[in-house]
């Protein structure tokens, strides 16, 4: 008896590690997964059955609302304009749904595309704008950005949870303060109505791994603008990598702070990407945020199996309207100035003190392209810490003896932004890694003559090579000798203040700038609306196609 109890206890012993790494490894996680598969299942049948009277009377109010309407066909000559028999309900999780900024025309010019495309769909947004009805919601969208909303198809959901997503809310913390919000504010939407395909649109990756816990067959779809978190935020923590200067955390990754930041910044990648990467389809603004959300999301969504490859389409900007109203021809030439045109909110990562100094450095060079310069920066000024910064701005210029030589417009409407863009010469961007730039585009469009950050959506998507073509009519000796960096792209990059200083002397000594200006017209036609309306729907068919399978 003693020999079996020796020989069981001596197996026991030999076993306990091996059954503890099987356990760890293997049971437990098995069990996590079953355990939350079957809580998000109940959760799921139960926000399902909770919101059947909802979905109930936004169906029959779609009904009686286009009865007293026109009819909700596409107009024609629309992109992929059809009369599809799909009439199932698309929620947008947009929480600041009325907030008028370049996120915003890409939630309205989806909707709008989505509603030509299927008319007898119901769109349903989810927004935190208790304050704003319906009917001045869809009138500030065509006020604000020209496009129209057929009313009888469309439904907003208020929430009151978005506080939970505000920065102001966390004040440490705050990325992974503001997703766990977002999780709560994500539960409100669905316990509201449970749509049949679900579209993030303001880069809450966290709703979209809820989603896929209540409900794994509801195909989820999102819009990334910028990631939450990138490998470049990453590295810019550290001085001494390539980017370690650059950014507002710069260099902020030394001693035990920045030990601590460093480790939980990469555990909160890791729990971004497990989110993100849920998504069925994943649609990015520019290459550049692309490229990032690849890095984070990829290996993930191979692991997921998820078919659809991650695709850029570009946002909508305002170039046909630009076009429209900016001339660019041998006529206006002689009515443009020197001007350079910043136009940017007057947030700190916008840069605005690299410029001025770059602005300080080429007007006191004495230069002919110099002489005469002005340096205009126009920005919307959103609260107090916006002013506070403004009022910095102006110190600075002081310091640096170009007052009478920089003009600040704050919150300049649009029609004075088209006249500064009839006007001026050069278009100016010096934000570290924009993910798109759309106050590029617009200069483009405008024809001004773009002068922008090395980095980001303005150097891989938008100021770029023009079908492989020189962008204006300079000799290669004369090219040499200005030490022009201009061929075969459609402006200047720089990165430094010393390199702006240089771009903007060259900008302003090109000898054929027409050239340039017409090209760059013509390259901002790549991001149009209507090349946004066909590569939006192209992404939203796979979804609806999901609904089918299902």
């Amino acid at each position: 008896m003693e020999a079996r109890a020796l020989l069981f206890t001596a197996v026991a012993v030999t076993c306990t590690p091996f059954a503890a790494l099987v356990f760890w490894n293997y049971a437990l996680p098995l069990f996590l997964r079953i355990f939350s598969r079957a809580v998000g299942f109940v959760a799921g049948f139960y926000l399902r059955k909770k919101t059947e009277g909802r979905r109930a009377m936004i169906n029959q109010l779609t009904t009686t609302s286009a009865k007293d309407s026109q009819s909700g066909k596409p107009a024609s000559g629309e992109p992929n304009a059809s009369d599809s028999d799909w009439d199932g309900i698309i929620g947008f999780f947009h929480p600041f749904c009325n907030a008028g900024g370049g996120g915003e025309r890409v939630l309205w010019a989806a909707i709008r595309a989505s509603q030509r495309r299927w008319p007898k769909a119901k769109i349903v947004v989810y927004t935190g704008d208790h304050d704003v009805s319906k009917e001045k919601m869809l009138n500030r969208v065509q006020n604000s950005f020209s496009i129209d909303i057929h009313p009888p198809t469309i439904h907003f959901l208020y929430l009151s949870t978005r506080h939970w997503v505000l920065p102001s809310t966390w004040p440490h913390v705050t990325l992974l303060g503001q997703s766990l919000g977002s999780l709560i504010v994500g539960w409100e939407a669905f316990s509201l109505l449970v749509p049949d395909v679900f579209v993030d649109t303001m880069g809450y990756a966290f709703t979209l791994g809820l989603s896929k816990v209540l409900f794994p067959d509801m195909p989820t779809g999102a819009y990334v603008h910028y990631p939450t978190i990138s490998t470049d935020m990453l590295d810019s923590l550290d001085p001494t990598k390539p980017v370690g200067n650059q950014g507002v955390n710069a260099g902020k990754g030394v001693g035990l702070k920045g030990f601590l930041k460093r480790h939980y910044w990469r555990a909160f990648a890791a729990i971004y990407s497990w989110m993100g990467a849920s998504a069925d389809v994943v649609m990015t603004n520019s290459g550049w945020t692309q490229a990032h959300i690849k890095s984070l999301w990829g290996p993930r969504r191979q692991k997921r199996r998820r078919e659809h490859s991650i695709a850029v389409v570009y946002p909508p900007c305002a170039v046909s309207s630009i076009e429209k109203a900016v001339e660019v021809s041998e006529a206006s030439e002689q009515k443009r100035n020197k001007f350079l045109v910043y136009i940017a909110q007057f947030r700190p990562e916008k840069n605005h003190q690299l410029i001025l100094q770059a602005f300080a450095k080429f007007a006191k060079s004495g230069t002919p392209a110099a002489e005469g310069a002005t340096l205009v920066l126009l920005g919307s000024v959103r609260d107090d810490h916006d002013s506070r910064r403004v009022y910095q701005l102006r110190l600075l210029v002081n310091e640096l003896h170009i007052k009478d030589r920089v003009i600040f417009q704050l919150d300049a409407p649009w029609s004075e932004i088209l006249e500064w863009l009839r006007k001026a010469y050069v278009g100016v961007n010096g934000m570290w890694n924009e993910h798109f730039g759309i106050g590029v585009v617009e200069y483009m469009a405008a024809g001004l003559i773009p002068v922008v950050h090395n980095s980001g959506g303005p150097k891989l998507d938008i100021v770029t090579d023009v079908d492989g073509e020189p962008t204006g009519n300079i000799d290669p000796p004369v090219a040499f000798l200005m030490n022009v960096q201009l061929i075969r792209t459609l402006g200047f990059h720089a990165t430094t203040a010393s390199e702006f200083a240089e771009g903007f002397e060259k900008a302003l000594s090109l000898p054929d700038p027409l050239a340039v200006r017409q090209r760059a017209r013509s390259s901002a036609r790549r991001f149009s609306e209507e090349e946004f309306a066909r590569k939006w729907l192209a992404q939203m068919e796979k979804l609806i196609t999901l609904t089918l399978k299902t």
